[in-house]
């Protein structure tokens, strides 16, 4: 019975140990809001008159404006949401002005949940390419929102309104997909076309000349434990896992010589889960290696060129 279970822990081991790592990275890109994009964009409804700026919707939506030009997106969704509560019926058009405000300071906050509960909960729902002036602006946060949110159909469905809608956004959205998925063929693919093709390129070539090899990682580490975190560069954890791998290959044959068997069986198993686990954990930190190159490379040159979905929105407040 005992056997049985030393085997099954053992059998454990090995294959949590062994565990396949993906190929693909996933590497953290973001943009960077600045005030003077958002200044930069105009307003997508029309100004208040002189006496709308005087009614208390008027100040409000007004103060609204200020705080998300400063980015103060959680006072300006207060604001324009106050702004909503004191318009009467038949202010559509008003009201609407407002929950897409909020919306869009939410999207800009990066609070891609919060977008689509006002979405979904809001007259926008209702809304299409001719009575509503930012449809295009609309559609590509709904796409990014969805896609944030791990809702893959939605978002496409958002992408093939984009296509039929506006069919040049096609190949913008096709270079940021490429680039944020770390997709390097689909990269120098799109970037065929691509005014900066020859930057993306170079950057492409840089990264790919630069990164590790997971199974390199994971086989100098078979070989020698400690050789896979040598040849990613961190001395520290390549000694450690040698010298506890050592320590306890060392203490297995000294208890197995003098006859202890059952602490040579304990010690065993434990030198087998450093030896498999160190094979895992370099390919882990191969992957980790390369999304941070990744990064690296690629998250300067996308904020330089503006090489992200919020970049291509056209208006704000």
């Amino acid at each position: 019975m005992n056997n049985n279970i030393f085997f099954l822990f053992f059998l454990s081991i090995v294959l949590l140990s062994c565990h396949k790592i993906p190929q693909e990275i996933e590497p953290k890109l973001s943009y960077q809001i600045d005030e003077s994009f958002i200044k930069s964009l105009p307003g997508a409804f029309p100004a208040l008159n002189e006496m709308e700026k005087k009614e208390d919707f008027g100040k409000e939506y007004d103060v609204a404006v200020k705080f998300a030009h400063d980015l103060d997106f959680y006072r300006a969704i207060t604001s324009f949401k106050r702004a909503s509560y004191l318009l009467d019926n038949g202010h559509e058009k008003e009201k609407l002005s407002c929950d897409y405000s909020i919306l869009l300071c939410y999207y800009l906050g990066q609070k891609y949940e919060e977008v689509i509960f006002t979405f979904e909960r809001s007259p926008l729902i209702h809304v299409n390419k001719e009575n509503f002036k930012p449809f295009k602006d609309l559609l590509i946060i709904l796409y990014d929102s969805y896609k944030k949110i791990k809702e893959e159909q939605k978002s496409q469905n958002m992408l093939k309104a984009l296509e039929l809608n506006y069919p040049e956004l096609k190949k913008k959205l096709e270079m940021t997909e490429a680039l944020l998925k770390a997709d390097t063929l689909s990269i120098e693919k799109a970037s065929s076309s691509s005014s900066d093709k020859n930057e993306i390129l170079s950057q492409v070539h840089a990264y790919k000349k630069e990164k590790k090899s997971i199974y390199a990682a994971q086989a100098l580490n078979a070989l020698l434990p400690g050789a896979g975190y040598w040849y990613l560069g961190q001395r520290q954890s390549a000694l450690t896992a040698f010298l506890i791998n050592g320590v306890f290959i060392y203490a297995s044959y000294e208890f197995f010589h003098k006859g202890y068997i059952g602490a040579g069986i304990i010690f065993s198993s434990l030198e087998f889960g450093w030896y498999f686990g160190g094979i895992y954990g370099a390919g882990l930190e191969t992957k980790v290696y390369n999304e941070r190159l990744y990064e690296k490379k690629f998250n300067p040159l996308m904020n330089k060129k503006g090489y992200f979905p919020v970049c291509y929105i056209e208006y704000a407040f």
